[in-house]
C-alpha cells in the first residue's frame, strides 16, 4: 500500500519553466527570518532543508500508521510495513538497482560504508591488499579504510588531485596493481564541488579486478545516479542531503557480492532462526538491517525522492548550474577573496578563503546578516592539508537557492572587508 503520491504540482521540463519561487514555497523554514533578515540558508552540502511533503510524510506516520514493520499481524504493521518497503522499491528506481535485494538501509553514508569495510573488506581482503581513495574524501570514506588496514595489513593508496581540484585520471590509473582490490572514491567532492570521472575510475579499476565503492553522499541530490550504467559495485548516499530526514541512508550492492557477504551486525529482523547451537540468517536486504529501523524516516524518505524526481534532476541541475556560475562571478568582485577549487566539473559548492579574515570569523559575521554558509575544514582535513589551507568558507547551493541569496552573502561579505580589511 502507496500512501504517498508523486506530488506534480513542481512537474518543470526545463530550466525555463523553473518556478523557483513556487519551490521555495514548499520548503517552510525559508520563511523564517534570523537576527531579523530573512534567512539565507547556503549550507546545502552538509544538510538541505525538507519540503513540505517530507514533514508531512514523517508526521503522518506517527499519526497514522506508526507501528514497527515486518511480520506485525495487525492493521497498523502492515501498513507501515507496505510503506515501508515502498521506499525501497522508490530508492531502486531513483538510482535504477536491478533489484530491492541490492538496497539496504543504513543510517546514513557514514554507516553504509563502514558496512562495506566491516562485511566485505574483513572478509575478502587479506595482508598487502590494496585500497585506493583519493584526496578529495570526506573523512567518513578515509577512516573505515585506515582502520581496516591497520587491523589487516593492508596498504592504503591516494589518488592525487592538481591545484584546481581535478582529479588526476592519469594518475590515479598509475597507482592500480593486481593487488587492488578495492576503490572507494567520491562521486563529488563535498568541499569543492569536484565532480570525479567516476565511469571511468570504475572502469580502469574493474580492468585490474578491483570492485568499486561509490561515496555519492553530495552527488545524488545534484545529478542523476545510474547505477548499472556506472558499473559500480556499491554506492552509499544518505537522505538528510537529499532533502529528506536524518537517520537513515542507502547502501547499494550488487546482489552477487551482498550474499557473499557475512552479516554485520547481529539481532532481530536479519535471522531467519536462532538457537544456542547456531543462527541462520534471513535472506537480502534483511540480512544487513538488524533491530528496529527508522520507521517514519525512512518512509518520508520516499517522498523526497518524488519531490526532486517530479522536479527532474536534469532541470534542478541546471538551475544550480545557474547558480553557480552567478556566484562565482558574483564573489569575484569581493576584494581579497579567493575561490578554492576550480574543477573543470563541478557542481553548486563554492569554497572560498579571505585574505583579511579567518574563515571562522567570514562565518559569524555573514551569519549576522541572515546568511548560513559552512566554514572549517568541511570533515576534509587532508584535502586543507593538499591546499595548503587550515579551513575554507564554503556556500553550497540547492534547489530552492537563488541569484538574489547570492547577492545577499556578497553583500555581507564586502561588510566582512570593512571590518577585517586594511
Amino acid at each position: 500500500m502507496d500512501t504517498h503520491p508523486v506530488d506534480t504540482r513542481l512537474h518543470a521540463s526545463g530550466i525555463n519553466a523553473y518556478d523557483v519561487n513556487a519551490v521555495r514555497a514548499d520548503f517552510p523554514i525559508l520563511s523564517r527570518t534570523v537576527y531579523g533578515k530573512p534567512l539565507v540558508y547556503l549550507d546545502n552540502a552538509a544538510s538541505a532543508q525538507k519540503p513540505r511533503s517530507v514533514i508531512d510524510a514523517e508526521s503522518r506516520v506517527y499519526e497514522e500508521e506508526y507501528a514497527n514493520v515486518h511480520r506485525g499481524l495487525h492493521y497498523l504493521s502492515g501498513a507501515a510495513t507496505d510503506a515501508f518497503e515502498a521506499t525501497r522499491e522508490a530508492v531502486k528506481r531513483f538510482i535504477n538497482a536491478a533489484s530491492i535485494k541490492e538496497i539496504i538501509y543504513t543510517r546514513g553514508t557514514t554507516e553504509a560504508i563502514n558496512l562495506v569495510a566491516q562485511s566485505y573488506g574483513r572478509t575478502f581482503l587479506k595482508e598487502g591488499d590494496e585500497i585506493i581513495v583519493s584526496v578529495l574524501e570526506h573523512h567518513s570514506n578515509i577512516v573505515p579504510w585506515q582502520l581496516l588496514a591497520q587491523e589487516k595489513g593492508l596498504v592504503l593508496k591516494v589518488a592525487p588531485i592538481d591545484d584546481d581540484g581535478n582529479f588526476l585520471l592519469d594518475e590515479f590509473e598509475k597507482l592500480l596493481s593486481p593487488r587492488t582490490k578495492l576503490v572507494s572514491i567520491t562521486y563529488m567532492s563535498n568541499a569543492l564541488g569536484t565532480i570525479v570521472p567516476v565511469k571511468a575510475v570504475i572502469d580502469r579499476a574493474h580492468a585490474v579486478g578491483a570492485k568499486v565503492l561509490l561515496d555519492a553522499a553530495q552527488a545524488i541530490t545534484h545529478m542523476p545516479v545510474d547505477v548499472q550504467a556506472l558499473g559500480c559495485d556499491f554506492l552509499a548516499f544518505s537522505g538528510h542531503k537529499l532533502y529528506g530526514p536524518t537517520g537513515i541512508g542507502i547502501l547499494y550492492g550488487r546482489e552477487a557480492l551482498l550474499e557473499a557477504m557475512p552479516p554485520w551486525q547481529g539481532g532481530g529482523e536479519m535471522i531467519r532462526t536462532v538457537s544456542f547451537s547456531g543462527t541462520t540468517f534471513a535472506e537480502l536486504p534483511a540480512k544487513f538491517e538488524a533491530g528496529t529501523p527508522a520507521i517514519a524516516q525512512t518512509i518520508a524518505l520516499k517522498a523526497a525522492i518524488d519531490y526532486v524526481t517530479a522536479l527532474g534532476l536534469d532541470t534542478i541541475a541546471a538551475h544550480e548550474r545557474e547558480l553557480l556560475d552567478y556566484g562565482v562571478e558574483r564573489l569575484s568582485h569581493v576584494p581579497g577573496l579567493t575561490i578554492v577549487g576550480r574543477a573543470r566539473e563541478r557542481a553548486s559548492i563554492i569554497s572560498f578563503a579571505m585574505d583579511c579574515a579567518h574563515p571562522h570569523d567570514i562565518g559569524t559575521v555573514i551569519d549576522q546578516a541572515g546568511v548560513a554558509v559552512r566554514a572549517g575544514h568541511h570533515c576534509a582535513q587532508p584535502l586543507m592539508e593538499r591546499l595548503q589551507l587550515p579551513a575554507t568558507a564554503r556556500a553550497s547551493f540547492a534547489l530552492y537557492n537563488t541569484k538574489a541569496e547570492i547577492d545577499v552573502m556578497a553583500e555581507a561579505l564586502g561588510k566582512v572587508v570593512k571590518l577585517f580589511g586594511k
